[in-house]
Order: structure tokens, then C-alpha cells, then sequence
């Protein structure tokens, strides 16, 4: 339209507004006349002809392109005062929503509902903080301001759906770990009781610190079901291997006393348990009847003392322990008699017809 913008000033030329097209110049205010006849000098000094495509216009061509320009603005195929403040302001709401995701963003999904909605509301201030600096015009500033608050919800919500996914995604992986954890100590080769409740503790607690998001109050119900099953399932089947390895380790204590280290009161007590053990279970029936004695309280809190503590996990180094005992009583049976190191504990298995002087018959 033009390179100049020099404005000018005039003051009111009559009182009476409505009657300066009949009024003469003597009956102007004289300093508005003074002031006009400034304006003119200004406009002649740089007025220049007027050139569209090449070709200077004459006064008619001129009035007809004016005409042709007033038409186009009114149609707005011609940026106005308006439409370019709008544009204006368009940017300076880009500017604000990117600024709002660039804070947004340091969030670090997943986090919990309320921290969240503490960055949103930092984010914010800001964003219309740089809106109130830099917007333009009052009319149009109220529209951008409207449609940067709809934009911002609009953003705001896709962080609230990313969030949620993330934290179910995070959370499903660490209930994931828990279950297998909980299968792994349903199937301990010797199981105890302590161990479950340590890693049943280290599980709950590692969930409870990862585990973060609007998703965690569902998996935290899933949570408890799962570890309160896997709980009674444990218990149930504590008992019953308990049982059924005692009934073993007696039986092998009977090997060792009288074939191995030849201590014929450690046969003798294995004996009395193995006996226990069946009669028991043989009298009253079934074994669960057993789990509800004394005894069978004080023989679980020895087995727990024996098999898990924080310094030896027996069920992991039992392979290693036995490997050591059985060569310690290979050697204690076949070379420690040689050396006059080991001898007969108990003269039972080591009876006085070697050294009789009496013939055998037949």
C-alpha cells in the first residue's frame, strides 16, 4: 500500500462539527489552518506518482485504484488494522503454547495427579505471563487470550492421557516382576517362610516406590490380591514339604550314623524322628493334623533358624554344602582311619570278633 507512515496531528478546526462543509476558511480556528497548511507542505514535499505494474497513473487512474483498494479492504481480501493484529497475536499464542510444553515437558512422565497439575499450573502462569507482555490491541487480545486457554487445555489433556499410559505401563511391568517373584518362591527346593516374607516385603515396598502415576491406585488392588494368594498358596504347600523333607533328612541321618560316620546315636535319633513322623500322621490320620502341635511349631522355628537367615540362604548354597559334606565324609571313611585320626564313636559297628583269638567254624 505504501512505505510511509509519518503521522500528523491536527487540532479541531470548528465547535460546530456538524456545519464545516459550509463554513469558510476566515471562520476555521486559526491554528488549525496554520497546522493544515504544515500538512500540506508535508504531503508535497514527499508526494511521488503513483506506480502499479510499471506504469505511472494519471489523476483519474489513480481515484478509480483507490476506489478499487477501499472495495478490496472491505471484502477483506486486503489485510486490515484487524486482521494483521490477529496475525500478530497468533504468533504471540504459538510463542505462549510452546513455551507451555516446553515446561510441561520437564514434568518427566509418569507422575502423580497432583504434580502434575502443579505443572500445569506453572506452565500457565507463564505461558499468559508472555501473552500479557507481548499481546496487541484489547478487542483482539481477548480472543487470543480465549483461544490460548482452549489451546492449553487441549494440550494439557494429551499429557493427562500420555501420563496415564505411562504409569500403567510402569506399573504393569513392576507387577509383572512381583508375580514372577512370587512364583520363584513357590517353588523353593527348601522352603521357607522367612525367605517368602523378605521377598514378599522387598517386593511390596519396590512396587510402592516405582509405581507411580494415576495408574497405581488399580495395580495397588491387583497388588494386594495377588501377593495375598500367592500368601495362602505358599502357606498351604509350606506345611506339606516341610513334612516331606524332614521325613527325608531322617531317613538320610540313618545312612550317615551307620554307614558313614558310624555314630550310632545320631542313627538312633534319626529313627525316633523318622517313627515320630509316621506314627504321628499314622494315628491322626493325616498330616495337617500334625502342623497344629507344639512340637511341630518348635520343629519349624529350628528348620527356619537352619535353612534362611540375612548372612546363609541355604536354599541357594545347599547344592555347594552338600558337595563339601560328602567329600568331608569321604574322607573321614576312607582316609581318616588310615591316619589313627578317626575311630569308631561308638564300638557297636567296630565289635571285639576282629581281634578274637578264636577259630571260626562252620
Amino acid at each position: 500500500m505504501g512505505d510511509n507512515s509519518t503521522a500528523f496531528s491536527l487540532p479541531q478546526p470548528h465547535l460546530q462539527r456538524t456545519q464545516l462543509c459550509d463554513l469558510d476558511d476566515k471562520e476555521l480556528d486559526p491554528l488549525y489552518l496554520k497546522r493544515r497548511d504544515q500538512l500540506k507542505q508535508i504531503v508535497s514535499s514527499m508526494i511521488k506518482p503513483k506506480v502499479v505494474q510499471g506504469r505511472t497513473l494519471n489523476g483519474k487512474e489513480f481515484v478509480s485504484f483507490l476506489g478499487q483498494i477501499v472495495e478490496a479492504l472491505n471484502k477483506g481480501e486486503i489485510p486490515s488494522t484487524g486482521s494483521l493484529v490477529e496475525v500478530f497475536n497468533k504468533a504471540i499464542v504459538e510463542r505462549c503454547l510452546k513455551l507451555y510444553n516446553e515446561r510441561m515437558g520437564r514434568a518427566g512422565l509418569p507422575v502423580s495427579v497432583d504434580k502434575l497439575q502443579q505443572f500445569h499450573d506453572l506452565a500457565k502462569d507463564e505461558a499468559r505471563s508472555l501473552f500479557d507482555k507481548q499481546h496487541f490491541g484489547k478487542h483482539h487480545a481477548a480472543q487470543s487470550t480465549s483461544k490460548l486457554d482452549e489451546e492449553i487445555k487441549k494440550v494439557f489433556r494429551n499429557f493427562g492421557q500420555a501420563n496415564e499410559y505411562q504409569s500403567s505401563k510402569l506399573c504393569e511391568a513392576r507387577f509383572s516382576e512381583c508375580e514372577d517373584k512370587m512364583e520363584h518362591l513357590q517353588v523353593l527346593k527348601l522352603p521357607s517362610m522367612a525367605k517368602f516374607d523378605a521377598g514378599f516385603l522387598l517386593c511390596n515396598q519396590s512396587f510402592e516406590m516405582d509405581c507411580i502415576g494415576p495408574a497405581k491406585e488399580s495395580y495397588q488392588r491387583r497388588m494386594s490380591k495377588m501377593l495375598a494368594r500367592s500368601r495362602a498358596l505358599f502357606i498351604k504347600e509350606y506345611n506339606n514339604k516341610l513334612f516331606n523333607w524332614l521325613v527325608i533328612f531322617s531317613l538320610v541321618m540313618v545312612v550317615v550314623g551307620r554307614f558313614v560316620i558310624k555314630f550310632f546315636l545320631l542313627e538312633i535319633a534319626a529313627w525316633v524322628m523318622f517313627a515320630f513322623l509316621e506314627t504321628y500322621t499314622r494315628l491322626f490320620w493325616s498330616s495337617e493334623s500334625l502342623y497344629y502341635n507344639p512340637v511341630w511349631h518348635v520343629v519349624v522355628s529350628t528348620w527356619e533358624t537352619i535353612v534362611y537367615s540375612p548372612i546363609l540362604d541355604l536354599d541357594r548354597w545347599a547344592i555347594p554344602i552338600l558337595v563339601v559334606l560328602s567329600f568331608l565324609a569321604i574322607y573321614w571313611r576312607c582316609l581318616g582311619g588310615r591316619k589313627g585320626i578317626a575311630r569308631s564313636l561308638l564300638p557297636l559297628y567296630n565289635g571285639s570278633y576282629r581281634s578274637s583269638n578264636r577259630q571260626r567254624t562252620d
